[in-house]
């Protein structure tokens, strides 16, 4: 694998270990509210925030299996099976939650994809 898929896989695995951060142990947190567009007391609910850590695992699980995949097996099909799984969550919560998922989310995949593609 190039450089450029390195760096940008990388990036994207960042991205989801900070996502794991905001949703398993900053649940409530005034920053996870912000990113999330919820308030403090919604985030504080029960219910809501073993789902938010329950989501935060997977997509910490996410960032593991794509650096295992960039770095240890060096597989460039796995990497771009992830990617794919990756982008096509972030256009599903695009299409039911905000648009704005796909780049916030899929972006750096999507980046991360066309370098590994050529």
């Amino acid at each position: 694998m190039n450089i450029v898929t390195l760096i940008l896989g990388t990036l994207t695995a960042l991205e989801f270990f900070y996502i794991m951060y905001l949703e398993t142990f900053a649940t409530a947190s005034e920053k996870t509210a912000k990113v999330f567009g919820m308030s403090r007391d919604e985030l504080n609910r029960s219910t809501v925030n073993v789902l938010f850590k329950n989501q935060g695992i997977y997509n910490g699980l996410l960032a593991v299996l794509l650096l295992l995949a960039l770095f240890v097996f060096a597989s460039k099909t796995a990497v771009i099976c992830l990617l794919i799984y990756i982008i096509c969550v972030a256009a599903y919560g695009s299409f039911t939650s905000s648009p704005k998922i796909i780049l916030m989310q899929g972006g750096i995949a999507i980046l991360t994809l066309i370098s590994c593609l050529f």
